[in-house]
Parts: structure tokens; C-alpha cells; sequence
């Protein structure tokens, strides 16, 4: 290595090295108690939260935003977007790049606003005196729920915001300080020493950790606190929290005070020398203030002497005499934090009964203490073991020690789509098809769907459910109902008017929507059994059979493959394959039409944003001014039904016009600042233009696609130059515009030309 090259790493660890110090002391990692106590008098709500407090600001920290849904306004609390992390490119089977940090939870929003609700319950309380218990089915993102709250902890907890403090007792060296710090001396061999807190390692003869992180000001009698944090506290017009009131020293802590108060002679002042408060982080690796406990049968917490360890051999002489314990354990790990219990009720009820007394208590017994907890729990289980635990005879007493939350699979295809381009689609190590998890999203969330119970409604609304397809009942489901009006009367009008109420309507049952269905887990199964054939096969050979079993077989595996099929495709998965195939045909012929360069799709936007003109003017009976000649004439009305028949609008003109420019209004309103695109603001625009242009121009789109054939499996072989060229050129507009590659772009053209085409091309 070279001079200058060892010089310049020398000079960057030397920069490393001096920005870690600077991060070190503007981080106040070490203090003395005094030095603390100036600290915690500055912002003494924050220094005093307990582990709810804790966890509620941390949510609150990073924000919200309001996410609307067809079935209503939630918020969204951003620490589920792990806004801090470094976010990873996610290529969406659409070709449109997504980016987001691994792991961040989509969608589950109303699962969100019940957490906080019941950590805002807490903070109320001054105390965590429940279990929360997320319920659900497999794969419904409950374990990713408790991991993002965890990662959110430990980045707060890094933060001026978030700092946290626990102490240790430290004992000098007998070389450091003269005399033997008064332990048998009278009190005053070490009263030269303000605090022997900030004394170096070979300064030290001993240090006593606080397994359990007593909080420092646990170091002030319960009075004195009482007074203390009162005065404090009414400044800022806030109540101090249960544990920070009325918490005492653990066992051991306690037995290292009353030791050192002796051997001072009662000198308070004396004993507060060998306190050295200090700055912890929250971490689930090393297990500090973040812990997960599997549903394993051993004990979650524990003691052990420790004044028989060696290592401790130099503590002063009157704390040897004295028996000491330390906990270890979950329990104590997870203290000032989060302890999940992962598939709680897996285990025996034995083996967690424990904590029918410790939620509600705050403790937890061991043979030689009671050790203080500072912690949320929270746990997770799927339904079934929470049905048959509800059968239980104990039930009823743990049932007031918990707080339920439920945990359904997503309905929305949209947010179920993103799972697989996050999660499924970057290990399919090949590229994945355009539509590919689309299509496995849209067969997820029909397999959950549940029929209205049309007897539930009037009798208008009645009779329009009870014709409500599972497919008709999915769309509108995977985004906020798109503007425009449908026709009066139709499933989907009734739908899109009464969402709400049909999408809680399952709420109280038994057997939820939500509940049952195919699981991401399973899905992903399905995506990479199918990519190894092709991925764009994913949505024809979702859930058939795996040729290494029977139809038979998986059915008794899968639930949801048990359920009767009802009228409208209700668990019917041989309709869903037909449906979505059918979909997936159409969306083909769209986009291979709209790379065709065969049609001009400005012409419609251009048409659209004339009818628009003209509607608004006319709603308002006002006259339109004309471009050409200056004149202000009446609005075209023509031109306006044209539109309102591509549009397959019926009922009286008067009204829809008037429903259309409020759509138009609302989606402003919402979009500010942006241009009006019809295909997006009104779908069916796209599709009644998709759907007139196709059926003229089906015959050169069906040669379009042979060609297209021709050219990626036989190199163009038979193709003149220029249709060659033209081929070519829609292969690499299906590429830029929709992420084709030139394998999905040849399965996508044989498949038009068998099923649509095949009777157009001789």
C-alpha cells in the first residue's frame, strides 16, 4: 500500500473517530445523578414516560396522513413506512418502479388506528395493564405489524426525542481514590469526589449493571418523588404515569443502597457518588427493550446469584456479605419496551397463565423478588387457536387482561398486489410478467370474498345485492369508487352507495370477510411454482392442482378450497381462473392496440376535454365562447350525447351531467394542480374508446400480433422489412410503456391470436 493511500485512511479514521466522540458527549451518554436530574428538569414529561408512553409518542413522532377507502377515511400512521430506512426499488410487475424499505407494512390501516387507540388507553391508565392481542389469519401481516413497531422503536430511541436512561452502581478503584470509600472508615473517605461517574474503566474496581432498568429518579423515596414530580408535572399540565409515581429500586438495587446508606452513615449524598446514569438504545438484536419470545415451553423469566461470581470479587467487603440476585429473562430484556409474544396461544395455557396476574399487576414473581415490568405485551394467533382457546373454561378471566385486535387478509387487490411485487416478485430471480401478480392479487382477495346478506337491506338495495358478483364486488373494493356515474339501479351504483355499510357488514361474524381465503404465504407459493414455467402463467394456473397431488388433496389442505360455491362466483375458483383470464385478455388486447400506432389516443383526451367545457357551461346555462369567431354560443349537444354514448351513460341527460362535473370537482379537489386525464378520472372513457377502436381495427392488430410472433420465435424469418420494423417497434413500446421483455410480449401474442384473434388472420 502506498504512502499517501495509508495516510489517507489514517486521516479517515482519525475523522471517523473524532465525529463518534462528538456523537458520544452531544448525546449526554454518561451523567452523573445530579447531572441527570438538571436534564430531566428540562423536559420531565419526556425523562418520565413509561413503556406505553413510550411507544404511543413514537408512533405519534413520525406522523400521519389520511387514507381514504371506498368504505371510508383512516389514518395512516407513517412509522409503518419505516420513513427512516433506506428505501429499496421494487419493480412492479406494471414496469413502474416502486420504492420502499423491506418489510414496511401495506395497507392494514384500521389495524393501525386500533393500536394506538389502545396504547393512547394506556398512556391514560399510567400504565399497560392489558395483553394486545393481534388475532387473524395465517399470513395476514400480524408478525410485520409487530416488527415495524419495533424498528420504529429502536430508531426513535436514537433520537434527542427518544433518549432513554438507566443507571449502574459504580465502585472506585482503592488506587484511584484513598482510603476505602468509606466502608468502615466513617463516612468520609471519599468525600474529596463529587461523582464517580465519569471515572475510567481502570478507575473502577467494580460496576453493577440494573438488569431491569430502574429508573433513576426510582432512587428518590416515594414521598420526595411524589413532591418532585408533582411540582414538575404541574408546570407542564400533565399527570405523571403509574410506574414513574409509585416504582421502586429492584431487589438488588435495593440491597446496594441500603448497603452504601450504612456504610455512609446515612449520607444520601454520598451514596448518589456511585450512581452512573446512562443512555441506552432500544434493540432486538441484542435484546435491549425489544424482544421476541416463540411459543416455546420454557420460562420467560429467571434469577441467579451473582455475589458468587468472581468477576465481582471486588466489591467492597460489605456488599459481599450481602446476597444478590439479578432476573434475566424476556421479561426483563423487554423492559422499558416491546415484548411480543410470537403464536402465544400455541403454548400450554400453563405456560403463559403467568401473565393473567402480571398484565394487571405490573409484576412478575420469581423465588427470591417481584420484578417490576415496564413493558407493552403484545401477541399474535391465528383464529383457530383463538376459537378453541374461547372454549376454554379460563377464558372469561383473561378475556377482561386483554385487548383484541383483528387482523383480516387485505381486500383490496391493489394493496395485495404490492405485497407480491415486494416480497414475491425480486426472488423469482427471472423477470416477472406484466400483470403476473396483478392477476395472483385479484385470485387472493376473490377467494375471500363473502356474499351480502341482501335480506340485511331495504328492499331496493336487496334486490340490487342480490345479483352482486364476488368480481363486481372486488372492483370497487381495490380503490376509492372511481368519479363518475353509474347506471341507477346497478349492483354496482347500490354498491358504491351503501360501501360501507356492506363492507362492516361481516364484521360481527364468526367467520368474517377477511377471515378465510388464500394467503400471501400461499400465493407466493403459486407465483414461484409458476415461474418456472413462464410467470405470465400465473393468473391461468392459479391454484390448479400441483401435479405431484390430487384436486382432492388440496382441498383437505386449503380451507378456502373447501367452501360451497354460491351464486355470483362466490368461492367458485374454476369462475375466478375463467374471469380473470378473460380480464387478462382484454388488458392485452388495450395494450397491444395502444402500441400499435394504429389509432391516435390524443384525439379522445382532446374530445374529452371539449365535452368537459361544454357540460360545465351548460350545467351552469351560460353560453360557450367560441375559439374561431369570438361569439359565445350555445354548448354543443351533439357533441355531448357522442360523448355520453362512449361513456354508455343513461338516465336523463340532466342529471348525469350534473353528477359528472361533481366528479370532476371532487377528483380537483383531491388532485390540485393536475391536468385532467379522462382514463384515469373516468375508467369507463378508456374502455369505451379501447372497445370501439379494437372492433374496427381487430384485423391489422390480429397481423400485428403474428407478427410479433414471427419476429421474437423465428427472428422475422418471412416478414418484409418493414413490417419486420413495425414489429419491432411495438415490442419496444410494450417494453417501455407497460415492462414487457420480448418472452412476455411473445406469450401475450400467441395468447390474443388463439383466444380472440384466431379467426381474423388466414
Amino acid at each position: 500500500m502506498s504512502d499517501s493511500r495509508a495516510r489517507e485512511i489514517s486521516a479517515q479514521i482519525t475523522a471517523v473517530a473524532d465525529n463518534v466522540e462528538k456523537r458520544f458527549q452531544r448525546g449526554r451518554r454518561v451523567l452523573s445523578f445530579h447531572e441527570y436530574l438538571e436534564l430531566f428538569a428540562t423536559d420531565p414529561v419526556r425523562y418520565a414516560r413509561d413503556a406505553s408512553r413510550y411507544l404511543k409518542d413514537s408512533f405519534e413522532h413520525y406522523g400521519t396522513e389520511d387514507v381514504e377507502h371506498p368504505w371510508g377515511k383512516f389514518t395512516r400512521w407513517k412509522l409503518f413506512d419505516l420513513p427512516w430506512e433506506e428505501p429499496v426499488a421494487v419493480n412492479a410487475s406494471n414496469g413502474k418502479p416502486d420504492l420502499r424499505p423491506r418489510g414496511a407494512l401495506i395497507g392494514q390501516e384500521h389495524v393501525q388506528q386500533e393500536v394506538h387507540r389502545v396504547l393512547a388507553n394506556f398512556a391514560r391508565e399510567g400504565k399497560p395493564n392489558r395483553l394486545l392481542l393481534l388475532h387473524g389469519p395465517n399470513g395476514s401481516a400480524k408478525s410485520t405489524i409487530v416488527g415495524c413497531l419495533i424498528r420504529g422503536l429502536e430508531h426513535y430511541s436514537t433520537l434527542d426525542e427518544g433518549a432513554l436512561y438507566r443507571f449502574n452502581w459504580v465502585f472506585p478503584s482503592t488506587k484511584t481514590i484513598r482510603g476505602s470509600l468509606g466502608f468502615g472508615q466513617g463516612g468520609t473517605g471519599g468525600a474529596a469526589q463529587a461523582t464517580y461517574a465519569h471515572l475510567a474503566d481502570d478507575q473502577i474496581d467494580a460496576k453493577l449493571l440494573v438488569e431491569v432498568r430502574d429508573h433513576p429518579l426510582f432512587l428518590f423515596p416515594l414521598a420526595d418523588r411524589r413532591q418532585l414530580l408533582e411540582r414538575l408535572f404541574k408546570d407542564a399540565n400533565e399527570t405523571p404515569n403509574d410506574w414513574i409515581l409509585r416504582g421502586q429500586l429492584s431487589h438488588k438495587s435495593q440491597q446496594v443502597f441500603e448497603a452504601l446508606l450504612a456504610s455512609y452513615q446515612g449520607s444520601y449524598t454520598e451514596v448518589l457518588k456511585h450512581v452512573q446514569v446512562e443512555r441506552y438504545f432500544i434493540s432486538q438484536r441484542y435484546r435491549v427493550g425489544a424482544v421476541t419470545i416463540g411459543p416455546q415451553m420454557s420460562v420467560d423469566a429467571g434469577e441467579r446469584q451473582i455475589t458468587a461470581d468472581r468477576s465481582l470479587s471486588a466489591l467492597p467487603a460489605s456488599l459481599q456479605a450481602i446476597t444478590l440476585y439479578e432476573a434475566k429473562g424476556e421479561l426483563v430484556e423487554a423492559a422499558g419496551g416491546l415484548l411480543e409474544f410470537s403464536d402465544l396461544l400455541k403454548r400450554p395455557l400453563d405456560a403463559f397463565k403467568y401473565l393473567q396476574l402480571s398484565v394487571e399487576t405490573g409484576e412478575v414473581a420469581l423465588t427470591q423478588q417481584n420484578v417490576q415490568l415496564n413493558c407493552v405485551m403484545m401477541g399474535s394467533a391465528n383464529e383457530l387457536h383463538l376459537d378453541a382457546f374461547r372454549e376454554h373454561p379460563e377464558f372469561a378471566s383473561f378475556r377482561g387482561r386483554l385487548e383484541l385486535v383483528r387482523v383480516p387478509y387485505l381486500r383490496n387487490y391493489k394493496h395485495e398486489q404490492q405485497i407480491y411485487d415486494a416480497h414475491v416478485a425480486p426472488q423469482v430471480r427471472r423477470h416477472v410478467a406484466p400483470h403476473a401478480t396483478a392477476m395472483a392479487a385479484m385470485f387472493a382477495v376473490l377467494t375471500r370474498m363473502r356474499k351480502p346478506n341482501a335480506d340485511r337491506y331495504s328492499r331496493g338495495l336487496s334486490a340490487a345485492l342480490s345479483g352482486l358478483t364476488a368480481v363486481e364486488k372486488m372492483d370497487p373494493l381495490r380503490r376509492r369508487a372511481p368519479a363518475g356515474a353509474p347506471r341507477a339501479g346497478s349492483a354496482e351504483a347500490a354498491l358504491r352507495s351503501n360501501i360501507k355499510e356492506i363492507f362492516e357488514e361481516s364484521d360481527s361474524y364468526p367467520i368474517y370477510e377477511g377471515r378465510i381465503g388464500a394467503s400471501p404465504r400461499e400465493m407466493r407459493v403459486v407465483i414461484m411454482d409458476a415461474s418456472a414455467i413462464r410467470a405470465v402463467q400465473v393468473p391461468i394456473a392459479a391454484r390448479r392442482p400441483r401435479r405431484d397431488r390430487s384436486a382432492h388433496a388440496e382441498q383437505a389442505e386449503f380451507e378456502w378450497l373447501q367452501q360451497d360455491a354460491i351464486a355470483g362466483g362466490y368461492h367458485d375458483v374454476k369462475q375466478f381462473r375463467e374471469s380473470l383470464f378473460s380480464r387478462l385478455l382484454t388488458t392485452w388486447e388495450q395494450e397491444l392496440y395502444a402500441t400499435s400506432g394504429l389509432i391516435d389516443e390524443q384525439k379522445y383526451a382532446e374530445l374529452f376535454g371539449r365535452y368537459i367545457e361544454h357540460v360545465s357551461v351548460w350545467v351552469k346555462k351560460e353560453r360557450i365562447r367560441n375559439r374561431a369567431t369570438g361569439e359565445h354560443e350555445e354548448p354543443d349537444e351533439k357533441m355531448m350525447k357522442e360523448v355520453e354514448r362512449l361513456l354508455d351513460m343513461k338516465g336523463e341527460a340532466q342529471d348525469q351531467r350534473r353528477q359528472m362535473i361533481s366528479a370532476i370537482a371532487a377528483w380537483a379537489i383531491d388532485h390540485p394542480g393536475l391536468r385532467i386525464d379522462p382514463g384515469v378520472v373516468f375508467p369507463p372513457v378508456r374502455e369505451a374508446n379501447a372497445r370501439g377502436d379494437l372492433r374496427r381495427q381487430a384485423p391489422a392488430v390480429a397481423i400485428l400480433a403474428r407478427d410479433i410472433i414471427i419476429v421474437v420465435r423465428e427472428n422475422g424469418v418471412g416478414l418484409d422489412a418493414a413490417r419486420k420494423r413495425d414489429a419491432e417497434a411495438v415490442i419496444e413500446r410494450l417494453i417501455a410503456r407497460f415492462g414487457y421483455c420480448r418472452n412476455c410480449a411473445l406469450d401475450m401474442a400467441s395468447m390474443i391470436m388463439r383466444k380472440r384473434f384466431h379467426d381474423l388472420v388466414v
